[in-house]
């Protein structure tokens, strides 16, 4: 049963510029924000307990829709996404003074006795995803300050997860091609 609310609380969590896009039309700002912080809150209590930067990250959105329900605001609203990207790149850029690095963890977590050769893998993977999140963030920033509330909810609920999806796609390929462990 937590596994079914984890996954449904992510599928909202994602889905989030979509439902705001559409959510508008009959909620006020500060009613989407309540949702918001329902659902983040409900995805703190049902998370695992050594997910430090996850539940990091779950805070810094709670503080937002604090801040999002006393404001009031649409565009406090469209401004989840941006935070979202840069306080991965935060997590992400942090542990490569703070070793070690995310990739390299979620590596650890299936070749426990990950080789020389995949730790300076997973730490240039890390780097990656470092530009990733603060370039996502960056468009993310745009599309809230100069573009429409529709290209907002579709660059941010659509076009970033596919980028991020091919990110993906295209670091496994690599990973699979040069790295012997990962075979």
């Amino acid at each position: 049963m937590g596994s079914l609310v984890r996954g449904v609380i992510g599928f909202l969590t994602i889905s989030y510029p979509i439902a705001v896009f559409y959510g508008i039309k009959f909620l006020e700002p500060w009613q989407i924000a309540l949702i918001l912080l329902l659902v983040l809150f409900v995805r703190l209590l049902t998370m695992r307990v050594n997910q430090k930067w996850n539940r990091l990250i779950l805070l810094l959105g709670l503080i937002y829709c604090v801040f999002a329900l006393w404001s009031n605001n649409m565009i406090t609203l469209k401004f989840y996404p941006v935070l979202i990207s840069f306080s991965f790149f935060v997590v992400f850029f942090t542990s490569l003074f703070y070793p070690p690095p995310i990739i390299e963890r979620f590596a650890r977590l299936q070749h426990p006795d990950l080789p020389e050769k995949g730790i300076r893998y997973t730490r240039k993977v890390t780097q990656v995803w470092c530009v990733f999140f603060m370039f996502n963030g960056l468009v993310a920033t745009a599309t809230v300050l100069w573009s429409s509330f529709a290209f907002w909810s579709l660059y941010n609920g659509f076009i970033s997860y596919v980028l991020m999806g091919l990110l993906m796609a295209i670091e496994y390929g690599v990973r699979i091609r040069t790295q012997d462990h990962a075979r």
